[in-house]
C-alpha cells in the first residue's frame, strides 16, 4: 500500500547488488510519508540498511520505532518518526545523531536517496516544515558520507512533491549541496511555526536507544 506501483528505489538496490556486486546497500528515505514499501520488500534482509524519516501519524501509518526488522534483518530497519511542525532543526540533529551514524556503522557500498520532497512547509499533504535549504545541507551531508565510506557512490531518485515550486527548488538546492555550491534559498525559517524541540528529542533519543547509537 503505497503512492507507487513499482518501489524504483527497491529495484535500484537489487541492481546494485546483481549488476554491480554491491552489496551493501544503504537506502534513506526522507519524504514526508513512512517508505513502507521499500520497508517491507527488504525488513528480513541484514545487507539492506533503510532508515526513515517521516511524519508520525500519517498515512500510510506506519514506521514506527519498534519497526526494526526481523530474522537476519533485525536492526537493520531504522525509523525515526517526527512529530508534525517538525523542521529544518529537526532534520538536522536526526542526521547528526541518527542517520549519520547508521550510515558509518553500516558501512555500506552505495547509499541510495529515496528524494521526496513532501515534507517541505509549503506542501499541502501533511504537517512537517523543511525548508528548501534543508535539502541543501542534506546534499552536503550525504555526498560527504558517500565520499567517505563507499567511493562517492550515491543516488537520488525522485518521489513525493506535491507543490511544484517547492518540489522544483528544493530538488536544485539539494544539487547544489551536492556540487558544493550555495543555496540560493533566502527563507527565513524563523517566520514558520516553532518546532516541537522536546518531541523531537524523545524521538531521537529512543531511536538512539533501540539502535545502540
Amino acid at each position: 500500500m503505497g503512492f507507487c506501483l513499482l518501489s524504483t528505489i527497491a529495484i535500484a538496490a537489487r541492481y546494485c547488488q546483481q549488476e554491480h556486486g554491491l552489496q551493501r546497500v544503504a537506502i534513506f528515505d526522507f519524504d514526508v510519508h513512512h517508505g513502507n514499501g521499500t520497508h517491507d520488500t527488504f525488513y528480513s534482509e541484514p545487507d539492506i540498511l533503510f532508515v526513515s524519516t517521516h511524519q508520525r501519524g500519517t498515512f500510510p501509518f506506519t514506521g514506527k520505532h519498534s519497526e526494526t526488522g526481523k530474522g537476519d534483518g533485525e536492526g537493520a530497519s531504522i525509523n525515526i518518526p517526527l512529530p508534525g511542525d517538525a523542521g529544518d532543526a529537526a532534520m538536522h540533529a536526526a542526521f547528526e545523531e541518527v542517520v549519520g551514524p547508521a550510515l558509518d556503522r553500516f558501512r555500506p557500498s552505495v547509499i541510495l536517496v529515496s528524494a521526496g520532497y513532501d515534507a517541505h512547509w509549503k506542501d499541502p499533504l501533511a504537517g512537517l516544515q523543511m525548508c528548501t535549504s534543508t535539502y541543501h545541507r542534506l546534499g552536503q551531508q550525504l555526498v560527504e558520507a558517500a565520499g567517505r565510506l563507499c567511493q562517492g557512490r550515491l543516488v537520488f531518485l525522485l518521489e513525493g512533491g506535491y507543490d511544484l515550486n517547492a518540489l522544483g527548488a528544493s530538488v536544485a538546492d539539494t544539487f547544489r549541496g551536492v556540487l558544493g555550491d550555495s543555496s540560493a534559498d533566502g527563507f527565513d525559517p524563523g517566520l514558520l511555526r516553532d518546532e516541537p524541540t522536546s518531541k523531537v528529542r524523545d524521538a531521537l533519543r529512543e531511536a538512539r536507544r533501540i539502535h545502540n547509537l
